[in-house]
């Protein structure tokens, strides 16, 4: 599995679908996934899903240059429902097509978005590798030279494959994705109730040994100890080159109330584009400090802040609603 830094033949996003999920702010949910749709458009192509018969909604807020393509899904959060990709030491490309269960059979129906990575890579004309391991690929970060992050939170989750161990999905994670070493941290962050701590809203790679990890300042936040057990663990590991961890800390939770309900954007879901990175904001006086935080650990990207507040309430961010396609022949 290459690093999200290298090279991507397109993006893929799906169009929000689920109205019970965001209620009074669905049409406000199209249109921040339109602002993240068209924020990424302008750097690398971009393939929008939406369900048959949906395709003039999305137009009417997304950038002429998205291709849409119609498939039936059931909800719009890719990363975990879509398909992975992987290059081989040839240069031949494939998608890995988890099983998806909806994070534990947490929202119904979800059998759309089970069968939606067959059709994707169908339309793509991409090989399909099948894997019977239920996985979402927000639970996992990579840094393309074999070693992959993940949280015992998600992962080891009963909800997820209680007929498996860790050793057992170890096995699976080297065997479909080529990595060398996974490394567990504990915990996602305290607020994500949706998907049992996916470890891309705590930390994600920037480069080979950095990785930008949340980190909490106050000690009556309940994401304090959570953090400080994930910061001890990157401290401690390597990963598979023998590498010790560089760690940019990223401290900043902004809490904001939405009618309310106080909810908190996670800066570091995030997702890194050909020569972008699109970041999530959420109209915070921390704003301006968490992208001065990214644009250091990506000095050769555009930062790009994208509103975040609607997709944070539907229980993700940028990085949840994309899924990169590496162009073919990435890998060495």
């Amino acid at each position: 599995m290459p690093a999200e830094w290298e090279t991507h033949e397109r993006c893929l996003m799906a169009w929000p679908t689920r109205a019970d999920l965001w209620g009074p702010y669905f049409e406000e949910a199209k249109r921040e996934f339109a602002a993240t749709t068209n924020a990424i458009v302008r750097f690398e192509p971009l393939t929008l899903i939406v369900n048959p018969g949906q395709a003039d909604d999305a137009r009417r807020l997304v950038s002429a240059a998205v291709n849409i393509v119609e498939i039936p899904i059931d909800d719009s959060w890719v990363r975990d429902s879509g398909p992975i990709g992987v290059v081989a030491d040839d240069g031949r490309r494939a998608g890995v097509d988890f099983r998806f269960n909806s994070w534990g059979e947490r929202f119904l129906p979800y059998g759309k978005d089970a069968a939606s990575g067959e059709a994707i890579l169908a339309e793509l004309g991409i090989e399909r590798i099948v894997s019977e391991m239920v996985l979402e690929g927000g639970s996992l970060t990579v840094d393309g030279e074999g070693t992959l992050i993940t949280t015992e939170q998600c992962l080891l989750n009963p909800n997820r494959n209680p007929g498996l161990t860790r050793e057992a999905i170890e096995a699976e994670l080297k065997s479909r994705l080529g990595v060398e070493k996974i490394i567990w941290l504990r915990y996602g962050h305290f607020e994500d109730e949706h998907t049992d701590g996916h470890v891309d809203g705590v930390c994600t790679y920037v480069r080979p040994g950095v990785v930008v990890a949340q980190t909490c300042d106050d000690p009556a936040n309940p994401n304090y100890r959570l953090m400080v057990e994930n910061l001890e663990i990157l401290r401690n590991e390597t990963d598979a080159a023998g590498r010790r961890f560089e760690v940019i800390e990223l401290p900043h939770l902004p809490y904001f109330d939405l009618d309310g309900e106080e909810l908190m954007v996670s800066y570091v879901n995030f997702y890194v584009a050909n020569g972008c990175v699109v970041v999530p904001i959420a109209d915070h006086p921390l704003d301006e400090e968490a992208l001065a935080i990214i644009a250091s650990a990506f000095p050769d990207r555009e930062v790009v802040g994208v509103p975040g507040r609607i997709i944070s309430y539907g229980g993700g961010g940028p990085h949840c609603i994309t899924q990169q396609v590496p162009v073919a022949g990435e890998a060495s």
